[in-house]
C-alpha cells in the first residue's frame, strides 16, 4: 500500500462524525496528510467545478444515500477520484441493482424476485416458497425487512405495502429464507480486492445486525470465503466494501448484501485488524494514483446495470452493521 508519509490532500465527507469518522480521522492525521471536513448539510455542489476545490482524492461517509450517490456523481464528473465510486454507489445502494451485477457475474446468492403489483408479488412469493424476506429496494441497518412466513402474513404485508408505502415500497424485492448455520451469518470487509478480515454476527433474531444487538466473534477469512467476497466486490465496482455473507447448508457461501460505506466499529477489536488505517492507506493509494478505482460515472454506462432512481430518505442503503 502507500507510504503512510504521503502529501496527499484528502477531503472527507460526512454528515455527522461518529466512532468511524473519529478513527478514520485519526488515521489520516497519522498519515501526514492535509485533509479538510466536507459536511454533506452545508455544501452546495454546482454542476461544474468550483474554484477552491483542490483534492487529490474524497472519502465519502455520508449517513444518507441520496446526498452519497449525488455528490459522488458530481466529484467524479468534476475529475476526483472518490472512495467510492459513483458506479459502487449506483450499485450497491440499491438491492435491485446489486443483485443484478451479482447474477451478471456468476456470484452466488440467495434466489430472488423483482415484482411490481401487489398480485404478482403474492405469485412471486408462492414461487419462491415460504419463508420468505421481503426488503425495500433501498435500506439499510436490517430497517423495514419483513420475514413472511404464510400466505395470512403476506397479504397483510402488501396491503400495508400498497395503502401506506412511498415511491420506495413500490417495487416489491422479494429473497428466499436463508436458514442461518448457528443463528450466525457472516461480514467480511474488502479492500481493493483483499478480503481483510471477517466477523460472525450471532442473534437468537432472525437479522444478525450488530444494529440490532447481534454479537460479534472473529470469523477466519478462508480461501474459500476470500474468493467469493473478492468476486462480489468486483462485482459491483471494487474499492471498499464490506460483503454479508450467508452459509447455507447445500449451497455454501451466498452473497446477500454489498455495503459500500461500511460500518466497522465492533470489528477492529474483534478480529484484530487496524480497519480505519487499512482504508486511509487505499485512500491515499487512490489519490496518490497508485490505485484506479473504477469511475464509470454516466448512468448507463455499466451495461449489466438495472437502472433504477436511487431516491432515499436519510440513513439508507448505507453500510449498516
Amino acid at each position: 500500500m502507500a507510504s503512510r508519509n504521503s502529501s496527499v490532500r484528502v477531503g472527507v465527507m460526512h454528515s455527522r462524525v461518529r466512532v468511524e469518522e473519529k478513527l478514520l480521522f485519526a488515521e489520516l492525521d497519522k498519515a501526514g496528510v492535509t485533509w479538510d471536513h466536507i459536511a454533506d448539510p452545508e455544501i452546495r455542489l454546482p454542476f461544474t467545478r468550483p474554484d477552491g476545490w483542490s483534492y487529490d482524492v474524497i472519502l465519502e461517509r455520508s449517513i444518507n444515500h441520496t446526498r452519497a450517490l449525488h455528490a459522488l456523481r458530481l466529484f467524479n464528473a468534476w475529475g476526483f477520484p472518490t472512495v467510492n465510486s459513483y458506479i459502487v454507489a449506483e450499485v450497491c445502494g440499491n438491492k435491485l441493482n446489486t443483485t443484478a451485477a451479482l447474477a451478471e457475474a456468476g456470484v452466488p446468492q440467495p434466489r430472488a424476485i423483482v415484482a411490481f403489483t401487489p398480485a404478482s408479488a403474492l405469485e412471486a412469493i408462492e414461487e419462491l416458497g415460504y419463508p420468505v424476506v421481503m426488503k425495500p429496494p433501498v435500506g439499510s441497518w436490517g430497517r423495514l425487512l419483513a420475514k413472511l412466513n404464510d400466505r395470512d402474513a403476506a397479504e397483510a404485508i402488501l396491503e400495508h405495502k400498497e395503502v401506506l408505502g412511498s415511491y420506495h415500497h413500490s417495487t416489491y424485492y422479494i429473497q428466499e429464507y436463508v436458514p442461518k448455520l448457528t443463528g450466525r451469518d457472516i461480514r467480511a470487509f474488502v479492500i481493493d480486492g483483499e478480503t481483510i478480515c471477517a466477523i460472525y454476527r450471532y442473534s437468537p433474531h432472525w437479522i444478525t445486525n450488530t444494529a440490532r444487538g447481534g454479537q460479534a466473534s472473529n470469523c477466519p477469512v478462508t480461501p474459500e470465503l476470500a474468493d467469493i467476497c473478492s468476486r462480489a466486490a468486483a462485482a459491483v465496482g471494487g474499492g471498499v466494501v464490506a460483503i454479508d455473507v450467508f452459509e447455507h447448508p447445500d449451497r455454501g457461501y451466498l452473497v446477500n448484501e454489498v455495503n459500500y460505506t461500511m460500518e466497522f466499529r465492533n470489528s477492529i477489536d474483534t478480529t484484530g485488524v487496524n480497519i480505519p488505517a487499512r482504508v486511509v492507506d487505499y485512500v491515499i493509494a487512490v489519490g496518490r494514483g497508485d490505485v484506479r478505482p473504477q469511475l464509470d460515472m454516466v448512468v448507463g454506462s455499466a451495461d449489466h446495470l438495472v437502472q433504477v432512481e436511487n431516491e432515499a430518505p436519510a440513513s439508507a442503503a448505507l453500510g449498516g452493521m
